[in-house]
């Protein structure tokens, strides 16, 4: 597997995935009917942030990840990074080889820490691979994310120093 900077001829194979994540409505907090174009905008960060796509032998994406500055201005040295993986190529190392891509962009790029905002409650997945990875529970947002099946459950912040 190869990680490298996403380009927007990448697009076309992140777009089916992302969509059918972001619609099935259980792990990010996007509108579910998020449009093609916005989910672009958002999804595709200019420099100094960076968008990265993990790509298996045949050149196809596997995964993608974003990254960025958590806050702006006095809040700026802390990261932070969102992860899709496509759902056919989960449970392979993917999550897991993004997730370090990130964390070693965010310590080389001189920020502090990373955080991230808002992991579902239930996602027991990810919850799993970032602590597996460093990262902590420092509080959770009771029922901060409505869940299609779970109904409303709560929003984790998790944290790692770098």
């Amino acid at each position: 597997m190869l990680i490298r900077e996403a380009t927007a001829e990448d697009w076309p194979e992140i777009w089916p995935f992302f969509h059918e994540i972001v619609a099935a409505g259980e792990t990010f907090t996007y509108p579910l009917d998020l449009t093609e174009a916005d989910a672009l905008d958002w999804w595709l960060l200019k420099p100094p942030n960076r968008t990265v796509v993990a790509v298996g032998e045949d050149g196809g994406v596997l995964g993608t990840a974003k990254m960025n500055n958590n806050q702006m201005g006095n809040g700026s040295h802390v990261a932070s990074a969102s992860y899709m993986v496509d759902p056919r190529h989960s449970g392979k190392g993917v999550g897991r080889a993004l997730c370090e891509y990130t964390i070693d962009w965010a310590r080389t790029a001189g920020f502090r820490a990373m955080q991230f905002n808002a992991v579902v409650e239930g996602n027991a997945a990810a919850v799993g691979l970032y602590r597996s990875l460093g990262f902590e529970i420092l509080g959770t947002l009771p029922e901060g994310f409505n869940h299609p099946e779970k109904g409303f459950v709560g929003l984790h912040i998790m944290h790692r120093p770098l």
